[in-house]
């Protein structure tokens, strides 16, 4: 799923449950490293946590709200407040599924 400033309200701050954004740029090498991990999540965890990916150069204002200075970033949401951050870098599909696990509880 991809949010952006318009969506981002509906799909993660109103989402009742598990929300994971990734706030990436199409230039950065890990958040391109990332993306398919990130794919493989949204499809393992379908019906259970929304994943997806936030442009920041698109969605500035979104970044800036959210503090996020380096990137790649990822803010896991529950119930529409931030519960955990990773950042920056790249994380590996095992580490993800254990955060995602772990916040599903």
């Amino acid at each position: 799923m991809i949010f952006d400033k318009n969506n981002f309200s509906s799909e993660v701050l109103n989402y009742p449950g598990l929300a994971v954004v990734d706030f990436f740029a199409t230039w950065c090498g890990p958040c391109q490293a990332l993306a398919p991990v990130i794919e493989d999540l949204a499809k393992k965890y379908e019906g259970k946590a929304k994943i997806g990916k936030l442009n920041i150069e698109e969605s500035m204002e979104l970044a800036q709200q959210y503090g996020v200075m380096s990137i790649p970033a990822l803010i896991f949401f529950k119930n529409g407040k931030e519960v955990k951050r990773l950042t920056p870098g790249f994380h590996n599909k095992e580490e993800l599924i254990k955060e995602t696990e772990t916040l599903l509880k």
